[in-house]
């Protein structure tokens, strides 16, 4: 799947995002990186709005999981999730979401292939002109659709 591939899919799953200007910048099986411009998201103070930098942050964990799992079927959910904000973002929202370490991701992929369903912690970082701007933590829960 190719970047334009998730773009497309977050648009049309979250449509929220196209209004956002979320846009996929990179992914592979070891990172999933997304952005949006601050023009669409600011607040007062003409920088980021929390709420947008939260959310992009959330998008960048969810697609990581989605697209890591190879199974476009299987329905993935933010549980629970924390921010710090460390700095304000002036131009654009741009968050990393990295692979979590391999017994992590072991123990989870065992888990889903076991029950249909699990659970990971995933960690984002919000970066903007090489400095850390915000920290997300997501507990994303992955379960398999089952057919009725």
């Amino acid at each position: 799947m190719t970047e334009f591939d998730a773009e497309k899919y977050l648009h049309q799953q979250i449509p929220i995002t196209r209004a956002m200007g979320v846009r996929v910048v990179a992914q592979d099986e070891h990172q999933f990186i997304v952005e949006a411009p601050v023009a669409l998201n600011s607040n007062h103070l003409r920088t980021a709005f929390g709420g947008s930098i939260n959310a992009v942050a959330t998008l960048a964990g969810y697609g990581w999981l989605w697209l890591g799992l190879r199974d476009h079927a299987v329905h993935v959910v933010v549980a629970e999730s924390s921010i710090r904000f460390l700095r304000p973002v002036r131009e654009t929202i741009r968050a990393t979401c990295l692979r979590p370490n391999h017994d992590e991701w072991t123990a989870f992929q065992t888990r889903f292939v076991e029950k249909g369903k699990a659970h990971i912690t995933v960690r984002v970082n919000v970066v903007e002109e090489g400095k850390t701007a915000a920290e997300f933590e997501g507990i994303f829960v992955a379960r398999r659709h089952r057919a009725l």
